[in-house]
C-alpha cells in the first residue's frame, strides 16, 4: 500500500497546513484528528487548553490515533489566543471553522499555492471562543441542511482537512 514509516513521514513534503484544536475535550475526537492529519501529511496539529495531549492520554489518544500521534508534529499552548498570534508572526493565514456573520463556505475559499494556513476547530460545545475568532483572518464555515447546525469536530476536521489537501496537494 506504499505506506510510509514514521521516519519517511517526518521527512515527506507536508500539506502547508497547521490544524489548532481549541479546547477540544474528546481524547477519541482528538486521537481521530491526528488520524486525519496523518492522511493528509499535515504540517502540524497544535493542542490548545483543555484538549490533551499524546504524552498526558496516551492510551486514550491512541485508541483512535493509532500511531499517527507518533508521526504527526504536534505542538501543546496553554490558549489557543497564544498559537494564532504564533502562527501570524509566522505569516501564516489563520481560519476559524465556525459559524459566524460573514463566514465563507469551504466550496468559495481559494487556498494561494505557496502560502501556508492554519484552521481553527473549537470545543464540542462551544466551539472556537469570540476572542479567538477576532483573532483570525476570516471563519470558514460548511454548509448544513439538516435540523442540527453542528458536526463532530473530527467530522468536520475531515472535510477541512480534504479541502486544503484537494486544491493543495497534486494528486
Amino acid at each position: 500500500m506504499e505506506r510510509l514509516t514514521v521516519e519517511q513521514f517526518h521527512e515527506a513534503t507536508k500539506l502547508p497546513l497547521i490544524v489548532v484544536l481549541d479546547d477540544v475535550r474528546s481524547l477519541y475526537n482528538v486521537g481521530s484528528i491526528f488520524r486525519t492529519c496523518d492522511a493528509f501529511r499535515v504540517e502540524a496539529l497544535w493542542l490548545c487548553g483543555i484538549t490533551a495531549t499524546p504524552e498526558h492520554c496516551l492510551t486514550e489518544i491512541h485508541k483512535t490515533a493509532l500511531g499517527a500521534e507518533d508521526a504527526v508534529e504536534w505542538q501543546y499552548f496553554e490558549h489557543a489566543q497564544e498559537a494564532v498570534a504564533a502562527l501570524k508572526a509566522q505569516g501564516v493565514s489563520v481560519l476559524a471553522i465556525e459559524q459566524a456573520e460573514g463566514s465563507i463556505t469551504p466550496l468559495s475559499f481559494q487556498p494561494e499555492t505557496g502560502r501556508r494556513y492554519a484552521v481553527v476547530l473549537g470545543n464540542e460545545v462551544k466551539g472556537v471562543r469570540q476572542e479567538v475568532i477576532n483573532n483570525c483572518d476570516a471563519c470558514l464555515e460548511i454548509p448544513q441542511y439538516g435540523t442540527k447546525h453542528s458536526m463532530n469536530v473530527s467530522v468536520t476536521a475531515g472535510i477541512i482537512i480534504w479541502e486544503f489537501a484537494r486544491r493543495l496537494i497534486d494528486m
